[in-house]
């Protein structure tokens, strides 16, 4: 039966899931393997989805995402595809958009085949409409978190090697930008502003005739398709390279979820993420499904926008589900038609209260990165669990959990040299076999970060795995839990905070001679908060209004440190790495820690002492972090 399931022919079609229901029945029924039809059905659609990619692949020209929503134009043109506060596009009207933009962009830009063109744009269908139009000449993106600042920005604009910026009205352009010959538009009708120019009014005037396919002729399934920038353990963000046959890869996941075509799919996370865009609006497109796109995440309108737009899939990360139980209970809690929900990071405790208030919604969590190789789907509805490892999932892309040395921030070896593999139920790190089929595209134009993933002679010589920097362990039914990252990264507010990037920008305040960031766990929150040890320049003291105004203006909201702790000095390692582990531990409670210790406080704009009766209270819920 399993055999039959993943080892057909990739030029025949997978078995039906007649015959899966049936056999899984039987086994079900006979060997009691609770599992056998949740774990069959999925590693069907994991064939269904290599079978497809396999006819990609061969496809001369190469079929590309684009290629599948140029298709869906042709089948179902009057489709709604994007739907947009009260504005509704077709999958047509939107394809017209991107015609006009891509001929706007073709005449005024002078972009050529291979170009990378940076946006910096919040939710709106005009995000969608730019990177369609870019594709249909042959051009990649890279997606800016327009939460960042200063030095981040610069930096995410040039490791990518766009020569054209696009951002959106009110947005405030870099002079650094203007200065290094950067081309920037603006989406307005008119800019006064020296070395920038209005796109919205060229757009306008341009034609919605298709868009010639011989402008995209050279593009490959190799060819970058989007950078999507991932923060890491080096302080600034790196752009992972997600090449058209990867992009392909990760918007599959709604398929091997389940994902209908007439499902409609809301999507309130950012697009400049990988789970807002590569998996929701590429999945979307993948399917040949309805957006509903939102500006921002909003639990107050997130039930009422599902029973307006008569959403059927949600997307989530952690945070966004607790957000939603910890609304106002209403006697409309459970009428809407939602039946699925995606994402990452639930807690148990909060999947099974969102289930109990809001319906019998699946719950498909999944594991994976921006860059990496390999993810992970609780198929299986496990509450808590990422994911099972699957016998064919695990031939298909070799993984393991290894022995890993928290102190020394490095895998254990035995005496040979190599990796040794966790016992069930003990902590390892992930490692995923890079192979022709797992491949590793890396971070443009940083061969030294990229080659900081691999892990050489892993299980033999001449072997490489990528390092996940995340740890988990499997139980005694083969369940994947996610335990915690390692490096100098924790998850805030559903973004990834470096540690080193906080600390940089700390230190260029006046007072601040050191900083040592590090999460802190608190109770009620997902993930981590952020709290910095620091050091004050001799003949300085803490100025808390103008660090608090420091790090609004140089960090988005959820890097900035929610605790600051003054020490005299700070540990480091003999080999003068800050020593965090301690500082963790004792985390941020006033009675336990002797060091003057401030939160920041958002009504009073300033960072003010943190009291025993301010720490209660932020247990209590009653000082919001």
């Amino acid at each position: 039966i399993c055999s039959s399931l993943c080892a057909f022919p990739r030029n025949e079609a997978p078995p039906t899931l007649h015959f899966i229901t049936k056999c899984g029945a039987l086994l079900e029924s006979r060997f009691r393997y609770p599992y056998f039809i949740k774990e069959a059905t999925y590693a069907r659609r994991i064939a269904i989805a290599i079978y497809r990619t396999t006819k990609y692949l061969k496809s001369k020209p190469p079929y590309t995402l684009l290629d599948r929503f140029l298709d869906s134009v042709r089948k179902n043109p009057r489709k709604a595809f994007i739907r947009f506060q009260d504005e509704t596009y077709s999958y047509a009207q939107t394809d017209k958009q991107s015609n006009k933009i891509a001929r706007s962009l073709l005449k005024h830009a002078d972009l050529h085949e291979g170009d990378t063109v940076a946006l910096l744009l919040g939710n709106e269908p005009v995000f969608l409409w730019m990177w369609l139009a870019l594709a249909k000449i042959g051009c990649s993106a890279a997606l800016l978190n327009h939460n960042i600042r200063s030095k981040s920005l610069l930096h995410c604009f040039s490791c990518c090697g766009a020569t054209v910026l696009i951002a959106g009205a009110g947005t405030e352009v870099l002079p650094a930008l203007r200065e290094q010959g950067i081309s920037v538009y603006i989406l307005t009708d008119h800019v006064t502003t020296e070395g920038l120019e209005s796109l919205t009014d060229k757009i306008a005037q341009a034609s919605d005739e298709p868009i010639p396919a011989d402008l995209r002729a050279n593009i490959t399934l190799s060819s970058p398709a989007v950078y999507i920038y991932t923060s890491g353990t080096t302080g600034l963000p790196k752009a992972a390279v997600i090449a058209q046959l990867r992009l392909w890869a990760i918007a599959s996941l709604f398929s091997i979820c389940g994902v209908k075509s007439d499902d409609v799919v809301y999507i309130c996370l950012p697009l400049y993420h990988s789970a807002g865009f590569a998996i929701g609006f590429g999945g979307a497109i993948e399917r040949g499904a309805t957006v509903v796109l939102k500006s921002k995440f909003s639990s107050s309108q997130f039930w009422d926008d599902c029973r307006k737009y008569n959403v059927t899939v949600i997307q989530y990360i952690g945070e966004t589900m607790r957000y939603l139980c910890n609304t106002p209970k209403r006697v409309s809690d459970q009428v809407h038609n939602v039946r699925m929900a995606i994402g990452n990071g639930i807690r148990p405790e909060v999947w099974r209260t969102f289930i109990s208030r809001f319906g019998n919604i699946d719950i498909k969590e999944f594991y994976g990165s921006t860059e990496g190789t390999l993810g992970f789907l609780n198929y299986a509805g496990k509450m808590g669990a990422i994911g099972r490892v699957n016998f064919f999932h695990k031939k298909l892309y070799p993984y393991a959990l290894v022995k890993f040395d928290q102190e020394h921030d490095e895998p254990v070896r035995n005496a040979d040299g190599f990796c040794i593999e966790v016992a069930k139920g003990e902590t390892g790190l992930l490692v995923s076999k890079i192979t022709q089929k797992a491949q590793f595209a890396g971070y443009a134009r940083d061969p030294k970060q990229t080659e900081k993933k691999k892990l050489y002679n892993v299980f033999e010589k001449g072997d490489v795995y990528f390092n996940s920097g995340d740890l988990f362990r499997t139980d005694h039914e083969n369940f994947i839990y996610f335990q915690d990252r390692v490096g100098d990264t924790f998850r805030w507010k559903g973004e990834n905070v470096s540690t080193n990037e906080v600390s940089d920008i700390l230190t260029m305040a006046t007072s601040i001679e050191e900083a040592n960031t590090y999460g802190v766990t608190v109770s009620g929150y997902e993930g981590r908060t952020g709290m910095a040890t620091i050091i004050l320049k001799k003949d300085h003291q803490f100025e808390p209004e103008v660090i608090f105004s420091h790090v609004t203006t140089y960090l988005p909201s959820y890097a900035r440190p929610r605790f600051i702790r003054i020490q005299d000095c700070l540990a480091v390692t003999c080999t003068f790495k800050q020593l965090k582990g301690k500082l963790v531990e004792e985390g941020f409670n006033p009675a336990v820690i002797t060091d003057p210790l401030f939160v920041l406080d958002e009504t009073v704009k300033s960072y003010r002492p943190l009291t025993r009766d301010t720490y209660q209270s932020i247990l209590d819920g009653r000082f919001r972090l």
